[in-house]
């Protein structure tokens, strides 16, 4: 009898273990990177410079060029922002904290989903300026639409219910693919756009956006980026073209057979992490100052959120 209650009780903690292990699906751990992304923002809105008067001129930056509409409140915002440095900036932090923390939470991930894009569609209107979309200033290598609306967009894709049980990519299961493609198309298509607009395809437009995030950063990342801005110097139309058709075939991408899909995947992992180091400085994060690590890391997320699934077998729900 008692043989038959060990062997019983290795069956039973064999079979929790593979539970577990089976629990860690592809759509969780990604929700697990989103959490780290969002604990990441908490830690660098306490930095310092945060609850400095520089805070809020930086805020108060992207009003201009807005529409009235938009520019008003954020100026608001930022003149509120002068009058209460210390409790405001500290609030600002500790919701970032709060949203990643509960993300990483399994009984919280669904409220802390929620409140993350609401929370990140206010920080696009009144920190981003609508990600310059609206004043001519968008590029994809600033991190147009705005970096902060890509936390909305995996909050979606990423959302623990399961509208379609057989989808084809982790970002198909809780809006299905027809949706989550056509979200991925709007928005690198979007990209492409930006990157041929009249201030974007100018002359002297990327290679001086690359040498504009090179201050305070350090030697060997500064010299990195000299060395892409030589690259592309007097030959800014030509790099805008050749990142627009990068873009629009990432786009497309999601829409072929998987093997193809996998390397416009791929490429755009590549260009978005090639935008994150040489244009967006990891962010400005080593420089100092930086609230948020831009947009290269949430399109890389992204990417692997569109990752072809495994023909066989089934996920456990997130």
């Amino acid at each position: 009898m008692s043989e038959v209650a060990v062997e019983g009780g290795r069956a039973v903690e064999e079979a929790g273990r593979s539970r577990a292990a089976a629990g860690l699906d592809a759509r969780r751990a990604l929700q697990l990177v989103l959490a780290g992304i969002w604990l990441l923002d908490g830690v660098l809105q306490y930095q310092p410079a945060m609850y400095t008067k520089a805070f809020g001129q930086m805020l108060a930056g992207t009003a201009a060029g807005n529409p009235s509409v938009i520019a008003g409140p954020i100026t608001w915002q930022a003149g509120l922002l002068d009058h209460h440095q210390v409790l405001l900036n500290t609030a600002f932090a500790t919701i970032q904290l709060l949203l990643g923390l509960g993300i990483a939470i399994r009984p919280t991930t669904r409220l802390a989903l929620a409140a993350s894009v609401a929370w990140s569609l206010a920080v696009w209107w009144f920190g981003e300026g609508l990600g310059g979309m609206l004043n001519g200033g968008a590029s994809p290598l600033n991190g147009a639409p705005g970096g902060v609306i890509l936390y909305a967009l995996l909050a979606v894709l990423l959302w623990p219910a399961d509208r379609q049980a057989s989808a084809p990519f982790p970002a198909a299961r809780a809006v299905g693919a027809h949706a989550a493609r056509a979200l991925w198309l709007v928005l690198w298509v979007s990209l492409a756009y930006f990157a041929l607009t009249t201030a974007n395809r100018a002359p002297g437009a990327v290679s001086g956006m690359i040498s504009g995030m090179t201050d305070g950063e350090p030697p060997w990342l500064a010299s990195l980026m000299n060395g892409a801005t030589s690259l592309v110097k007097g030959a800014d139309l030509a790099t805008s073209i050749v990142l627009a058709v990068a873009l629009a075939v990432i786009a497309a991408g999601v829409y072929l057979p998987a093997p193809l899909a996998k390397g416009t995947l791929v490429l755009a992992i590549m260009v978005s992490l090639v935008i994150w180091v040489v244009a967006q400085a990891f962010g400005g994060i080593l420089a100092g100052g930086a609230t948020d690590p831009n947009s290269g890391p949430l399109l890389i997320l992204l990417a692997l959120a569109y990752w072809p699934a495994r023909a066989t077998g089934r996920e456990i729900p997130a």
